[in-house]
């Protein structure tokens, strides 16, 4: 099944196994994936003499994975191929202790805090490119807690589960029978998350006090190249961010990064980390900033985990994220009609109706991926006209199934409880109100500049940006911001590298003139 360049890879990823591991299979003789499954794990067993497969007869079909002959607590009611092929291989590693994707001791100690039962189920697409990190997550979360346990549920193959449950956006968090989360996520907001269910607060023994020379607070491109230009500066340095890649991480496709025809985000995020790893940077994922505090020119930065970062330079490259509507309906049909990610939720809208809310070129985009799945797309402009490039206007025009309608402001969207039934809006040329019947509204109006917890120490514009001057300076010594958060225009992946390096060569410079810690 696996072919013998991806077999070479795992041998070697497995290398440096330590412990015994056994795939459990439980499978009834006539499920269609059996035989699938059984050759996908025992072909990966075949790679470490420290993995092997053991077959039951079963209901359904599902496998465990034992460590020494113990159970542990995450279950697979799938076949793992695709984006989650990566998740099998992660589970092995990490519950070796030498999965590159584990949490710091800070974040270890409040995953092992929580002391109520938890049962978690995640309801995934083997085409989702959102669902391996919430899955690999979520499968971290169990390893370390025994408290918590972790189903992931590949809904093609259990339909029925996800049709009772209504599931029409992948991933779809369940736990202890309510559902806890819809859509992309990181371990720290899923972590969050499974706090609040089970009442458990967090707080450290020790609030950790660290002091720096700079702190680049963002792990995407921008974050990325002022982190590595400052390391080799000679700073001391410490990169804080949810995840390194950011919003690069929910790109498929990539291929105007010049000099790399083509790349994906999930590849070009692995690259990122991987150069980080090349220089003494302190790397704190799954955390963010909660407060900043200018104390004689010095910069106090509090984060979620309770923790205190000191220095006399901070770079802001926290990025944008996707704007929403702010309409009625909205948030309560988030996961069940409405969605922002076509590749991960569009094969749920097979033959159904949808509408794709912004006339740009993520909507435009939207809409031709959509038009190959939907019996019928709906493109809603807020402007007279579409905003899209050229090109996607003209290949929207070839589509028999897509129209589009301008002028259109977007009052409400409406369902029957369980999923989206219809959304209204309103002409803004003659005030007059439509209903439009569909299954589902993808939201695609462009980004927010994630500055709100920077807006006391910086400048913002209007619409959230911070305002730098033309080296990356902000109006407070010492603070720079660099990509997608700040006024840069043109919010393109080699445009944030290039304003990262700047903005690190613009502390370098204010470092040496003494400039950094003025009033």
């Amino acid at each position: 099944m696996l072919e013998q360049a991806i077999k070479d890879q795992v041998t070697q990823v497995f290398s440096a196994l330590k412990n015994e591991y056994t795939f459990v299979i439980e499978a009834n003789d006539n499920h269609p994936s059996k035989i699938e499954l059984i050759n996908l794990l025992q072909d990966v067993a075949a790679c470490s003499d420290k993995v092997n497969v053991q077959i039951k007869p079963g209901q359904a079909l599902s496998f465990t994975i034992e460590k020494a002959g113990e159970p542990t607590n995450v279950k697979f009611k799938a076949v793992p191929t695709g984006h989650e092929f990566t998740t099998l291989l992660l589970a092995v590693l990490n519950l070796d202790d030498i999965g590159k994707n584990l949490p710091d001791e800070t974040l270890t100690k409040r995953i092992k805090n929580i002391k109520a039962k938890v049962e978690l189920k995640s309801y995934i697409s083997l085409t989702c490119t959102n669902c391996p990190d919430v899955v690999q997550a979520l499968n971290i979360i169990s390893f370390l807690n025994p408290n918590i346990t972790h189903e992931i549920i590949d809904g093609a193959i259990n339909q029925q589960e996800v049709d009772a449950l209504n599931i029409q956006a992948v991933p779809t968090v369940y736990a202890n029978g309510e559902q806890l989360h819809v859509g992309r996520s990181s371990l720290a907001e899923l972590l969050s998350k499974i706090e609040s269910l089970s009442g458990t607060k967090f707080t450290p023994t020790e609030a950790e006090q660290k002091e720096y020379d700079v702190v680049v607070v963002g792990g995407g491109p921008a974050g990325v190249s002022a982190a590595v230009y400052s390391a080799r500066k000679g700073f001391s340095v410490a990169i804080v961010a949810e995840k390194v890649g950011g919003q690069v991480t929910e790109t498929v496709s990539i291929e105007n990064m010049i000099s790399v025809p083509k790349t994906t985000g999930s590849e070009l995020s692995a690259n990122l980390l991987k150069h980080l790893n090349d220089y003494s940077i302190d790397i704190l994922e799954n955390r963010w900033v909660e407060s900043v505090e200018l104390e004689n020119g010095h910069k106090q930065l509090k984060t979620s985990l309770g923790e205190t970062f000191i220095t006399p330079a901070l770079i802001i490259a926290t990025g944008a994220s996707w704007r929403k509507l702010g309409v009625e309906g909205e948030e309560q049909y988030i996961g069940s009609g409405v969605a922002f990610c076509t590749h991960c939720d569009g094969p749920f809208y097979k033959n159904k109706k949808v509408v794709v809310v912004g006339g740009g070129n993520s909507g435009l985009e939207a809409a031709i991926d959509l038009s190959a799945i939907a019996k019928e797309v709906t493109v809603l402009e807020f402007m007279d006209t579409l905003k899209g490039d050229q090109v996607l206007q003209n290949k929207i025009k070839e589509l028999g199934n897509v129209s589009v309608i301008t002028n259109a402001q977007t009052l409400s969207i409406n369902g029957d409880g369980s999923k989206v039934t219809s959304m209204q809006y309103k002409d803004r040329a003659t005030d007059e109100s439509h209903t439009l019947e569909t299954d589902g509204v993808f939201v695609q109006i462009g980004l927010k500049a994630n500055s709100d917890v920077f807006k006391d120490v910086v400048k913002t514009n209007r619409i959230g940006e911070i305002e730098i001057d033309a080296h990356c300076r902000t109006e407070a010594a010492g603070v720079y911001a660099a990509g997608d958060v700040s006024i840069v225009p043109y919010k393109q992946i080699v445009i944030a590298m290039g304003e990262g390096s700047k903005a690190a060569l613009s502390a370098f410079e204010d470092k040496i003139k003494g400039l950094q810690l003025a009033n």
